[in-house]
């Protein structure tokens, strides 16, 4: 045949083939529509810090920042020895350290919780009263007056019988004073502690529901990050994934999973000197935690280390290496967000994530620019693909690892480019670019 010369197309089936086969799958269809929704597309936080709610104040997020700045400027004031502690390459050294610097100057905390669970234990109703209402005025000047982080919340007490009213009158306290102080803001973020049963997931969303409804708020409004601390929370009695029902059961309310480290380490009787981030019960936990949430919108993050970096130079290099290396490893493994429990580990927590973007920029650009333009080379990419390369990018630039003119340099692209592979429709991820 000719080239130039039109096909021949022929067919056997019928049209009401397709379209009876369709009818079939439409509850299939819809049912994927609503449980499996994609990533939100909005920027996730690197971390997550807790500060205890007594210890919270107007100057906590400025005080972390600059302490983190003395602890740089004390045991690696430049970029040379900052480098040589944590092995970055003569080439990431200056801009890493440049970076880390402007962070903790600028934005030193992205997300932060204030504790009333095991960082504030039990006290008098009046004093945690008190500290709910201190909490959400605080935050609310925050918002109003541009010193907030881009996220901040509570986290409050467990729906366990011993503390649940306890936990839900600190929440109430909390959502009422923001809305009396001029309405929840944006980046407004709850956490639920200890979950055991979907069914603690459930009645947590019943409440939010409650809160909305008294407010007049749209439903929906109030989401929340489920704790895993526990082994019930893996594992049911039946064999199940536990993890995966509460995520339904919050009803779409659902935002993040967040992994336990040491709770759920003693949980499953790890010897204290070994409840770490790495040991294979906690990767385990968050492996069953990432298959579990992966298309549902509900992100995973990683917990902490309680090494602290503070002491004797020698004794906060260690701790800063440890830090260092335990965040690599969860990035390396698609957990984007971790925990900081104290100062110190913000220098490392911000080396970490910009090393990790950098190193991969030009490879990752290279390659979406390849694909933007069907240039082909030594990779076949195909969008899904494509999708984790603009997510890698845009989760760079959201973090100030990258610059969006770096970005647009090498890709040819926008960030609205970027948004749209990283979110592409359903069906554009089944199509192959061969």
């Amino acid at each position: 045949m000719g080239q130039g010369q039109q096909e021949q197309v022929a067919t056997s089936l019928a049209g009401a083939v397709s379209e009876e086969i369709s009818a079939s799958l439409a509850p299939v269809d819809a049912e994927l529509e609503r449980r499996y929704p994609g990533d939100p597309g909005t920027r996730q936080p690197v971390h997550t810090v807790y500060v205890p709610g007594d210890a919270f104040a107007v100057d906590t997020i400025r005080s972390w920042g600059e302490k983190a700045l003395t602890a740089l400027d004390t045991h690696a004031p430049d970029a040379a020895s900052f480098a040589a502690v944590l092995g970055l390459s003569d080439e990431l050294a200056e801009p890493v350290h440049a970076r880390v610097r402007a962070k903790l100057e600028h934005e030193p905390i992205e997300d932060l919780r204030v504790d009333f669970e095991d960082g504030y234990g039990p006290r008098p109703d009046v004093e945690e009263d008190e500290t709910a209402a201190r909490a959400a005025r605080l935050i609310a000047e925050a918002y109003q007056n541009g010193t907030a982080a881009p996220y901040m919340g509570i986290r409050m007490k467990c729906m366990e019988a011993a503390v649940r009213d306890r936990g839900i009158r600190t929440l109430d306290v909390f959502l009422t004073g923001l809305m009396v102080a001029g309405g929840l803001p944006e980046g407004l973020v709850l956490t639920l502690p200890k979950v055991t049963y979907a069914e603690q997931v459930t009645a947590f969303a019943r409440l939010l529901e409650a809160f909305e409804k008294t407010h007049g708020l749209d439903s929906g409004r109030l989401g929340f990050e489920i704790q895993i601390e526990t082994s019930q929370s893996i594992l049911a009695t039946d064999g199940t994934a536990t993890v995966a029902r509460m995520i339904q059961a919050a009803e779409g309310r659902a935002t993040g999973l967040h992994y336990g480290t040491f709770d759920y380490s003693a949980c499953l009787g790890v010897s204290a000197a070994y409840q770490a981030s790495d040991h294979p019960a906690a990767d385990h936990a968050k492996a069953i935690m990432q298959v579990a949430a992966a298309g549902t919108g509900v992100r995973v993050s990683d917990g902490s280390t309680n090494v602290l970096p503070i002491g004797p130079t020698a004794k906060v290099h260690d701790a800063w290496r440890l830090h260092y290396g335990l965040t690599r490893r969860a990035l390396a493994r698609a957990y984007y967000q971790g925990w900081d429990m104290h100062p110190g580990h913000l220098p490392t927590r911000y080396a970490a994530v910009f090393a990790f973007y950098r190193e991969g920029f030009e490879q990752a650009a290279d390659r979406l620019a390849r694909y933007a333009n069907r240039a082909g080379g030594d990779v076949m990419d195909e969008p899904a693909t494509a999708k984790a390369l603009s997510g890698y990018l845009l989760r760079g630039l959201d973090c100030g690892a990258l610059d969006i003119g770096e970005v647009a340099r090498l890709t040819g692209l926008t960030r609205a480019d970027l948004e749209g592979y990283a979110a592409p429709r359903r069906g554009d991820l089944t199509a192959s670019t061969k």
